[in-house]
């Protein structure tokens, strides 16, 4: 899966679960920010990348994730390989 593929892929799931423009989503924005996360959709968050990309997120490296790249680069880093 390339970068490109990740990123249109992420977008569009964000973008439907929590019902945001994925337009707003700039790679510098705030992913709690943007998405108006608080703790509880952010599991929600955590649930569906875990669940879509088979790549687990311990809580003490959500808290690196702060971008849309830092969740991009999460998710291209620890994709399972093929």
């Amino acid at each position: 899966m390339t970068r490109e593929e990740i990123v249109a892929q992420v977008n569009a799931l964000l973008a439907e679960e929590f019902e945001v423009d994925a337009a707003t989503f700039t790679p510098d924005a705030n992913v709690k920010e943007t998405l108006n996360l608080d703790s509880l959709s952010l599991v929600d968050l955590v649930a569906l990348v875990q669940q879509t990309y088979k790549v687990k997120i311990p809580v003490t490296e959500l808290r690196s994730i702060q971008t849309f790249n830092n969740l991009y680069d999460y998710i291209e880093s620890h994709l399972p390989n093929e």
